[in-house]
């Protein structure tokens, strides 16, 4: 007999960022380098104050570096690096400073508009501050006077990196080193917005002037065969319309302005954004057949067809009845889709709102060209 489940679910588990991987394992190397001793485990102060322990898997002693290795535990996360082993190869260096360099599985800064320089190896400032922190602190403990060279590294990376969005973004040949809190938070949509917003920094920074934002691979391949767009200005947002949205309001006074936004999604997810959803997640929002079949009454539609459309099974079964009686449904939840989006998209941007059907074929549209300065 199968045990009863539990009411009361177990609260989800938190984990650790490649980060503080790197760092913790930064801090074994300098131990072992300075004092030689290797230990099995070690403590990182994160940016907050928190103190945590990282197990040391592995180390490999050269004649003048250490390599030191750990595991990435993302906790109940469903982190791409989940189980990674990620490592740091520390050498001593006669000149004062800690240098970064991109080990095997670590990607590479090869686009202007990241928070890193062209040719940086992508291991984020927030890690890189953490690192140093900790080997300031032990040179200083142990009287040490010179440099390091921190090579950092992530078994895999380089397969890792394909399930990211570190291609599109021109980070090449690895995964980046992340982290702002060193602690990975279960199901936590922070990494994915932040990709998101680095899309769009990055078409921008370099000259794009028309993006297209979609919800997944049936409208990004639309608008891509529509439009032709180089794949650095397209940018998969999702169901994070709203964080999409919030970055383009803020960048409204930055130089290299956007001069165009198209939003491309499938029928129900316009839908959605048409009735002011800023999450298209299923677990977020739902679609109100009821106000689609209000807005089909306005465009004429009979009372029967908005009987029918309220008892829909879903919006693409409501879509198709308005469409067999002429109703161009679409169109008018793109318009309303537009209307709301114009509150965060600046005047002076065109503005495009498309909807799909499950074929992936254009049902509606709605354009405003906004106003040029």
């Amino acid at each position: 007999m199968w045990p009863e489940s539990s009411d009361e679910p177990k609260p989800l588990r938190s984990g650790l960022t490649t980060g503080t991987c790197a760092t913790a394992c930064s801090v074994a190397a300098a131990m072992a380098l300075l004092t030689k001793q290797q230990a099995s485990n070690v403590f990182v102060t994160l940016p907050k104050g928190q103190e945590v322990s990282l197990e040391i898997i592995s180390y490999d002693v050269a004649e003048h570096s250490v390599k030191a290795a750990t595991i990435k535990d993302a906790g109940d996360d469903p982190d791409v690096t989940h189980g990674a082993t990620v490592w740091v190869e520390l050498a001593l260096t006669s000149e004062q400073g800690i240098k970064f360099v991109a080990g095997k599985g670590v990607g590479t800064v090869t686009r202007t508009g990241l928070l890193l320089d062209v040719g940086e190896p992508a291991i984020n400032p927030v890690p890189r501050k953490m690192i140093s922190d900790h080997l300031n602190t032990i040179a200083r403990e142990q009287g040490y006077q010179g440099g390091f060279q921190v090579t950092v590294g992530v078994e895999q990376g380089e397969q890792l990196a394909l399930k990211t969005m570190n291609p599109r973004l021109g980070i090449l040949g690895g995964i980046s080193i992340l982290g702002t809190t060193g602690i990975v938070r279960p199901f936590s949509c922070g990494a994915y917005i932040a990709s998101i917003q680095q899309g769009v920094d990055v078409a921008r920074a370099n000259g794009h002037r028309y993006i297209a934002a979609t919800t997944g691979n049936a409208s990004e391949t639309a608008i891509q065969e529509r439009d032709g767009l180089d794949d650095m200005a397209l940018i998969e947002m999702g169901d994070f319309v709203g964080a999409l949205l919030k970055h383009v309001k803020r960048l409204e006074s930055k130089e290299a302005h956007l001069e165009k936004l198209t939003i491309c999604g499938g029928f129900g997810k316009i839908s959605k954004l048409a009735q002011q959803h800023m999450d298209l997640n299923s677990r977020a929002s739902s679609i109100n057949l009821e106000a689609l079949a209000e807005l089909a009454k306005t465009l004429g539609a009979s009372d029967a067809l908005q009987g029918s459309m309220c008892q829909a099974n879903t919006s693409v079964e409501a879509l198709k009845f308005a469409q067999a009686e002429g109703i161009a449904l679409a169109d008018a939840v793109c318009q309303q889709a537009l209307d709301f989006c114009r509150r965060f998209v600046p005047m002076h941007m065109a503005l495009e709102v498309l909807a799909i059907d499950r074929k992936g074929q254009f049902v509606g549209q709605a354009l405003d060209q906004g106003i040029s300065n």
